[in-house]
């Protein structure tokens, strides 16, 4: 069996692999749906720590996607987030307590995990692209390609293709590189990026001290927000979380870590979402599951252990007990462009695992 817990250079740089999912859609979420910072990166702090001492490996931790992007375009209500929350926080305790994610995982054909792993993954890749060229929604509604640097061009070129490249270069030639890791070098160099040429948004606010998460931050949410919650986030929701974050990642575990991925089976993965997710309604934090993405892209940039996990975990701990409000500011240090080379990787590393498909019927499928 491999090493529980590896504190390395590696593990650093894989634990941040998945920054580019992550950070847009909690950006998104608090600017524009108003969620408490500090109980957001409270929930995802916890959530990183708590499932790699639990499951023994590299966890990922996501945002649930279909919630996230609905919500921050239409600029849902605080309320009416951490409703769908609650809801499916509640949703996956059931099908994960009475063991019917097994009996569904069971049934569903290999081929059609695979199509949900190649989806995903091209639209990881695509969403990177975005974040390269400045075509985002979180982009278009700032209109700026970097709405964190000074500099927007580089004589015709915008910043952000010219970042997005030289990013891109580095990780290809460190990919494999273990002295220099290629997520940690990218990462660090887009922090001096926005440190030499940010506009320090927020940086004369920052206030050192000790916060701690609000409980029901925004109070209970109305039965109108309940209802509204299921009907337009949670319904659509589903059918992703099943398919990317319990089956597709689950498959991916064992893909990647053979024995030691014992504890990450149907029911577990499930009940996790649901215990994170009850967390995030009652902090004010942002529905949270585990995707098949995530796990790509730590693995991709290194991760091997849950050494990871507690590594990432604490990050997001002392943004939350040391910044509080104030988090963003440091968050906004790193360059978009610089996650949409990490959100390129990882989703070509999700969307390979499409290989093994021998059979012109499964790759029909999957590609379907």
């Amino acid at each position: 069996m491999s090493p529980r817990y590896r504190f390395d250079r590696m593990e650093i740089a894989g634990s941040l692999g998945d920054m580019g999912t992550l950070l847009p859609i909690a950006i998104g979420m608090i600017l524009i749906n108003g969620l408490s910072p500090t109980g957001m990166f409270f929930s995802i702090g916890i959530f990183y720590i708590l499932s790699g001492m639990y499951f023994g490996i590299t966890v990922p931790v996501q945002p649930m996607k279909v919630i996230g992007a609905y919500a921050i375009a239409t600029a849902m209500t605080p309320s009416q987030v951490l409703a769908s929350s609650a809801l499916m926080g509640l949703f996956l305790l059931i099908i994960g307590g009475t063991n019917a994610i097994t009996l569904i995982g069971k049934y569903t054909p290999k081929p059609v995990v695979r199509g949900v792993q190649i989806s995903t993954g091209t639209l990881l890749m695509a969403q990177g692209v975005k974040f390269m060229i400045g075509s985002s929604k979180f982009q278009m509604a700032r209109q700026m390609a970097e709405p964190y640097l000074i500099i927007q061009h580089i004589g015709p070129i915008p910043v952000g293709i010219v970042i997005g490249i030289v990013g891109g270069v580095l990780t290809l030639l460190l990919l494999e590189n273990r002295k220099f890791p290629a997520g940690l070098v990218v990462i660090l160099g887009g922090i001096f990026l926005g440190l030499v040429l940010g506009t320090h948004e927020g940086f004369d606010k920052l206030n050192i001290g000790i916060y701690f998460p609000e409980w029901l931050p925004f109070g209970l949410p109305a039965s109108a927000d309940f209802t509204f919650a299921f009907f337009a986030m949670v319904l659509p929701q589903l059918p992703m979380t099943i398919g990317n974050a319990v089956i597709a990642n689950a498959d991916l575990s064992l893909e990647y870590f053979g024995k030691d991925s014992q504890k990450v089976t149907y029911r577990s993965v499930t009940i996790s979402m649901a215990l994170a997710n009850l967390l995030s309604f009652v902090v004010g934090g942002m529905p949270l599951c585990h995707g098949a993405g995530g796990l790509a892209a730590h693995y991709r940039f290194g991760a091997r252990t849950a050494g990871s996990n507690l590594m990432v975990g604490i990050l997001f701990l002392a943004l939350a007990f040391f910044l509080g409000l104030h988090a963003l500011s440091v968050v906004y240090l790193l360059p978009m462009a610089i996650l949409g080379v990490l959100l390129i990787f990882a989703g070509g590393q999700l969307a390979l695992t499409v290989i093994d498909m021998k059979t012109r019927k499964d790759l029909f499928v999957s590609l379907l």
